[in-house]
């Protein structure tokens, strides 16, 4: 885990110069800027977009994600970005990291580069630019590789993979790295996997995916990981959804607005 001060500014390769151009140069400054503008407001965290225009004219949007402070030893800010130092290390695509670091008041905050053309799976499918077998071997793929790296998402719903056509095939990006974590080597394991498995069935149940899509999704993940028999782990997977669908539904009615969509 990441081991930082009290007050800390981590900065990607090659931000350096950019983000004090444009007025980040500092941990304050990402709760101060007044271009930043919030999309997204929850009871721990609110998301923001920063616009700007370079001196030599390129234009960039940058993701803000601002956490209130917390007593744990461990930030939100901080947890998010050792995920996707995680993912990396992995090599599994994710988000480009600009900033992240944390005030002395144990506010947090991760700033994250724009994925320029891609767009949220589940978008997509909804709006009819693609189905959902376009990109069923992509998704169960990337799934896999994320357990064959000993790593679980703990949130691996369609919504957190990002697309983006290229070359006639799909490009994947996986996102929201807040909760990924290294999974345990024996107690737990299997629910920590079976959870992801499920959380990804159920997003696209959602958008009237039938079985058999889903049963070849599974197969297709199951190939990848050397699993000959997945009855017993579909089983548990559909019993899982059903959980989801009802602790999703009351997570809607006291917060809704925590799928609100990214403003265009």
């Amino acid at each position: 885990m990441i081991d930082r001060p009290q007050y800390y500014y981590g900065v990607g390769k090659g931000w350096q110069p950019i983000l004090a151009e444009i007025g980040l140069g500092n941990s304050d400054a990402i709760f101060e800027h007044p271009q930043i503008r919030v999309w997204r407001k929850l009871p721990d965290r609110e998301n923001g977009i920063l616009d700007a225009t370079l001196n030599d004219g390129r234009k960039i949007r940058l993701h803000v994600k601002r956490y209130t402070p917390v007593r744990s030893i461990v930030t939100p800010g901080e947890a998010e970005t050792e995920g996707i130092f995680l993912l990396e290390r992995a090599g599994i695509p994710t988000l480009p990291l600009a900033a992240w670091g944390r005030l002395a008041d144990r506010r947090s905050f991760v700033v994250t580069e724009d994925l320029a053309g891609y767009d949220a799976a589940d978008k997509c499918i909804e709006r009819g630019e693609i189905t959902f077998d376009d990109l069923r071997d992509a998704t169960a793929d990337l799934a896999a590789k994320l357990h064959n790296a000993d790593l679980h998402h703990r949130d691996l719903y369609l919504c957190h993979f990002f697309a983006r056509r290229e070359n006639g095939a799909f490009d994947l990006r996986l996102i929201d790295a807040a909760r990924v974590k290294m999974l345990p080597r024996w107690f737990f394991r299997r629910r920590w996997i079976v959870k992801d498995l499920a959380q990804f069935w159920y997003s696209a149940m959602k958008l009237n995916v039938n079985a058999a899509c889903l049963n070849a999704w599974l197969a297709r993940y199951a190939e990848q990981r050397g699993i000959a028999d997945t009855a017993v782990l579909r089983s548990a997977i559909e019993k899982k959804v059903k959980w989801i669908e009802s602790h999703d539904a009351r997570l809607n009615r006291r917060q809704p607005n925590r799928n609100v969509s990214i403003p265009q």
